[in-house]
Order: C-alpha cells, then sequence, then structure tokens
C-alpha cells in the first residue's frame, strides 16, 4: 500500500520534517507510509490528515499532530518481536502503525466508542495483529504481561511504577509525566531491576489519564 494520490504533498512534507529532526530510518517511513492516515479521520479533517496539528475525534477526545506521534513511536525503537502495549486507543492510527513495526500490540482505551471505531477500521485494513479493548488505563493489563514496550497517549501525575512489573526486562515505556494542566515531561522508562531508570525527551500536553471505563460512550 502507498500514500493516495491526494495525500502525497502532505506525505512529502512530513518527510521533509521528520528529516529535519534525524528521523530517517527505512522500515519505520515504510509502516507511515503504508497506513492510510485519513482512514483514521473524520472526511472535514481529511485535508489536516498529514499536519502537525491535533484532530477532534470522538467521544471529545483528539488525535495527536502526526510529527509528535511519529517522534514518540520512532523513540520506542520498536523491533519485529517486540508485544507492545497501547494506552489510548483513539482513532487506531497508531496501533495500526505500530502494527507494521511490532509482532503485537495490545490497544486499550477508556471509551467503548473509540474501541469499536477502531476496532473497524483496522478489520477494514485487514490488520490481524492488533487487539483492541476498553479497558482502565490507569491499571494496564497486569494479566497480559510482560510488554516489551508500554506507549502511553495520557498523562500521569506521577512515576507510573505499577507498571513495571507489566514490562520485560530491559522494557521500555513512553509516557507524559506531570500535572494534567500543564506542560508535561515526556518521559522514556526503561526498565532496570525492579525499577525505572528514567530519561526526559521532551514536552508535550496531553490529557490526564482518568480512572476506570467510560459508563456510557
Amino acid at each position: 500500500m502507498t500514500v493516495a494520490v491526494e495525500d502525497r504533498e502532505g506525505f512529502a512534507a512530513f518527510l521533509l520534517r521528520m528529516r529535519g529532526k534525524g528521523i530517517t530510518r527505512k522500515e519505520f517511513v515504510s509502516a507511515v507510509e503504508a497506513v492510510p492516515r485519513r482512514n483514521f479521520v473524520s472526511g472535514q479533517w481529511h485535508g489536516a490528515a498529514w499536519s502537525d496539528r491535533m484532530i477532534p475525534i470522538a467521544c471529545g477526545e483528539a488525535l495527536e499532530g502526526l510529527d509528535l506521534q511519529a517522534q514518540i513511536i520512532h523513540a520506542l525503537a520498536l523491533e519485529p518481536h517486540h508485544k507492545v502495549l497501547e494506552i489510548g486507543t483513539g482513532s487506531g492510527f497508531t496501533a495500526a502503525l505500530m502494527s507494521r513495526l511490532a509482532s503485537r500490540i495490545v490497544s486499550v482505551d477508556r471509551y467503548k466508542t473509540l474501541v469499536d471505531q477502531a476496532r473497524q477500521r483496522l478489520d477494514a485494513l485487514a490488520i490481524g495483529n492488533v487487539t483492541v479493548r476498553q479497558a482502565d488505563a490507569m491499571k494496564g493489563l497486569p494479566g497480559e504481561g510482560p510488554f516489551d514496550r508500554i506507549i502511553a497517549w495520557t498523562a500521569f501525575d506521577n512515576l507510573p511504577r505499577t507498571f513495571v512489573d507489566q514490562l520485560t526486562s530491559g522494557g521500555v515505556m513512553i509516557a507524559p509525566i506531570g500535572p494534567g494542566d500543564d506542560v508535561q515531561a515526556l518521559a522514556r522508562l526503561s526498565k532496570v531491576g525492579s525499577r525505572f531508570d528514567r530519561e526526559d525527551i521532551g514536552k508535550v500536553r496531553l490529557q490526564p489519564v482518568l480512572p476506570g471505563i467510560a459508563s456510557k460512550i
């Protein structure tokens, strides 16, 4: 699958922005090219699909800008054998992208509407190595680990220490850490023994993690 004709200009501009940030790994670029991003946004936002702006999706949520998504997933350093836990399914785009780079993706979201829509989009693309389910993001999936990588698209007030046990030895979690109403540190947390070795790799401002699952939507 290649970028649709109507998206080629946007994709080319995205590549230039990524090259400016030193992101040129062939496998990663090919994965981005293979996932039709406009399939994951509503029609009124197709023109902004390849931009770095946030795009509204269902349940009052938003799809992060493509540049931020790409930088974070690139920082995960995914390998073909990796099993990944994604916290915050959103539209399903990042799960689809990671499915091209790792062996299995388990993605959770608190909103049933988002979970159902993401499943439909992934099924339409015949992506078979992604499991999407409604679950409490604050707890992860302790019964299904360990995972080689964990990525969170929602911010934690403090270091999410409970996720250490859900990672393999040497595994990596990337998550925003900081107050939900302010700028957060984007932290790359590497498991060393029974603790995290923290490296801050950027600044973001994402929604805070919410406990439980949505009862109606």
